[in-house]
């Protein structure tokens, strides 16, 4: 084989190059690729607190601060989206934790252009119909995709974004049609995202990667769920630490990013270890290692 000594010379000359950097700096050209391949940013879903969080709000954020956590998905409980502390004083405190709040679950049917302009005023990026719930007929979900279209008018108005996060139910099918395809299909993509919920694709025994490619790039938020190796009949209680369950996610999620995935929320809903807060750490471990 025939090499030009020239063009050899500076090939091996970039990488000598490269490699002095390296030692100098102290960073390994190998471990900063590694890295890269790192969620950077993930999130925990609040709701998957909903045992403690109420009673502390502030401490708990704090300790899920220290897990690594950069971003919470909240949800509304009884002292709303914000926890007792007002749009303005919850950012506030998310700032002094290093945190970002970067969507909620709300009744969308109360208030919700209020809703919407305080989730814009501090740069909360989309508001997110949680549960509608099984339907009798095909029709009601078409009629749920107007009312998500409506919903998406208000938060684009108001600079945010308005998402639809799945359960279950939707992708069993009715009347020769799964209800997800006809919400997707019956929604405007300039309007309304989707929140794929990974467990309860799962759950309802679809393929999570043939959805996101199926409708990239409409998957824009992701919950991140883990579903037993030994699942019972309550699929409640087959929710596990992520990481220990059945769900390829170091596969699933490269499927995600390369088709759109922005947030990577995490969220549990059972606690094998009878912990929330354990659980969320655990979660959060497994999340700080990834790399997809």
């Amino acid at each position: 084989m025939h090499y030009d000594r020239r063009k050899f010379i500076k090939i091996s000359g970039g990488i000598t190059t490269g490699l002095a950097l390296s030692s100098l700096t102290g960073i390994s050209l190998f471990s900063a690729e590694e890295d890269a391949k790192k969620i950077k940013k993930f999130g925990l879903q609040l709701y998957s607190l909903r045992d403690v969080l109420p009673a502390n709000p502030k401490d708990v954020l704090k300790q899920v601060a220290s897990f690594g956590y950069k971003q919470v998905e909240s949800y509304e409980g009884k002292d709303g989206m914000f926890w007792g502390l007002g749009h303005t004083g919850f950012k506030q405190y998310m700032d002094e934790l290093g945190m970002t709040i970067i969507s909620s679950h709300c009744d969308i049917n109360k208030d919700f252009e209020r809703k919407a302009a305080e989730a814009a005023a501090i740069g909360m990026k989309y508001l997110i119909c949680p549960y509608k719930g099984p339907q009798k007929s095909l029709d009601n979900y078409k009629k749920f995709a107007e009312e998500f279209n409506q919903k998406g008018e208000i938060c684009k108005k108001n600079g945010i974004r308005f998402a639809y996060h799945n359960h279950d139910y939707s992708f069993k099918p009715m009347e020769g049609q799964l209800p997800q395809d006809v919400m997707m299909n019956g929604t405007d993509p300039s309007l309304v995202d989707f929140e794929i919920d990974m467990y309860m694709v799962a759950v309802a025994g679809q393929d999570i990667e043939a959805w996101l490619k199926k409708y990239s790039p409409r998957f824009r938020l992701c919950h991140i769920k883990d579903f037993s190796k030994t699942p019972g009949e309550n699929n409640g209680k087959n929710s596990v630490d992520v990481g220990t369950g059945s769900i390829d996610f170091k596969k699933i999620l490269k499927t995600a990013k390369a088709n759109g995935m922005e947030y990577y929320i995490v969220e549990q809903e059972a606690y094998p270890n009878g912990s929330p807060l354990k659980a969320a750490e655990v979660s959060a471990a497994y999340m700080k290692k990834l790399k997809i």
